[in-house]
């Protein structure tokens, strides 16, 4: 456990290993918070949670910091706004990152000798972490893409191709059991395993790619209202929708995508990314087709591979049967947030490599597209 807090701790750096100072401080919208902001919340939850707790004698870095790097813990006392985040020159790049030193070393203590409570908290900061270094590098790329210079910070190859289009996979109708059922960590809204009955339905084994966007595009998807939900339609309207997230017309007229690595010519072959909800029940509506629910996709994700975008599903970001939230304050981690949300099942190219399951359960609001989301479809 000391080897794996090291090494997440260590990638988080990683991340911004090629930003400036000034990139730190970066908020353009309050879904984004800035880099600085990430490194230091994520070492305000260690301390806060775990060391103060837990280890006796702990000497807290800043007796102001839990305001500043409180995120959404209300049962923790007051905190920045999360819209002034990007407001703060102070603490400097420098600071933060010897409060994450001073908190490493203190974990450093604590980690051998901890009981069994304390490194299942320590699990779940170290996933908590984990979802930051995915926010961290889709904030950077909405941020670093509003600047013209054609920044690159991050050798990331987002736009691999999907390949041949592999068809449908075909799911008897019958009762399956949903939610975590496997050794190992889950977050808890994936618990409260249950059945549920589905009907026959057949699922792409393959995401949508760019090319089928395109092809909406021209066959007018974007300016069709009887593709789109009423809210959806309001929203592409209202914000001069007409492709997704990122992408531009080139000088010589063909389409290019902003990527951490600049700006890059679109390739038709990878799967889209960067689209709303709205965007992606409008597209299976064009195509003939619809979302699948987050239980069909987690039944069938063995019939295809997934993890290379957050995947769109037709499922409300409820509880399951049975769920009830942690005491005290990391009862607010997730149960809080359900209302108003559409879950996404998979992972994504930001996504860490041992964070990803088929029963994780992340979920946005419908508008929001800054992240690495995309969708498959299902026959209707």
């Amino acid at each position: 456990m000391l080897e794996k807090f090291l090494n997440t701790r260590s990638h988080s750096l990683e991340i911004c290993k090629n930003l400036v100072p000034e990139d730190y401080v970066l908020q353009p919208i309050q879904d984004v918070s800035p880099a600085k902001w990430h490194l230091a919340h994520t070492t305000w939850f260690f301390e806060n949670f775990i060391l103060k707790p837990n280890l006796p004698g702990y000497k807290e870095f800043h007796p102001r910091y839990a305001y500043l790097f409180n995120s959404y813990y209300e049962s923790e006392g007051e905190r920045t706004l999360r819209h002034q985040r990007g407001d703060l020159s102070r603490p400097t790049v420098n600071e933060v990152k010897a409060y994450r030193q001073h908190v490493d070393e203190a974990m450093k203590k604590l980690i051998p000798n901890a009981n069994a409570e304390v490194l299942s908290l320590l699990q779940l900061g170290l996933q908590h972490e984990q979802q930051h270094q995915e926010l961290l590098i889709t904030d950077l790329k909405y941020s670093l893409a509003l600047n013209p210079l054609d920044i690159s910070v991050l050798n990331i190859n987002e736009q691999s191709n999907s390949g041949v289009k592999h068809g449908f996979a075909k799911i008897d109708a019958g009762i399956y059991t949903i939610g975590h059922q496997a050794e190992g960590f889950c977050f808890d809204n994936e618990l409260g395993v249950h059945q549920v009955y589905l009907h026959d339905f057949e699922i792409e084994k393959s995401l949508v790619d760019n090319a089928d966007w395109l092809a909406f595009i021209a066959d007018g998807g974007y300016e069709n209202p009887l593709h789109w939900h009423s809210e959806g339609w309001t929203w592409v309207k209202e914000n001069n929708i007409e492709a997704p997230l990122y992408w531009s017309k080139a000088q010589d007229g063909s389409m290019q995508v902003y990527t951490l690595n600049g700006n890059e010519a679109l390739n038709e072959q990878s799967p889209v990314t960067h689209i709303s909800f709205y965007e992606a029940a409008a597209y299976a509506d064009w195509a003939g087709h619809r979302l699948p629910t987050e239980f069909e996709w987690e039944i069938a994700s063995e019939k295809f591979s997934w993890a290379k975008r957050w995947e769109w599903t037709n499922s409300a970001y409820l509880p399951y049967p049975g769920y009830s939230k942690a005491e005290g304050a990391l009862g607010e981690y997730n149960g809080k947030f359900m209302v108003n949300q559409m879950v996404l099942r998979g992972a994504s190219i930001a996504t860490a490599k041992d964070h990803s399951r088929k029963t994780y359960r992340n979920f946005f609001h419908p508008h929001l597209r800054w992240q690495f989301t995309g969708l498959r479809v299902c026959k209707r």
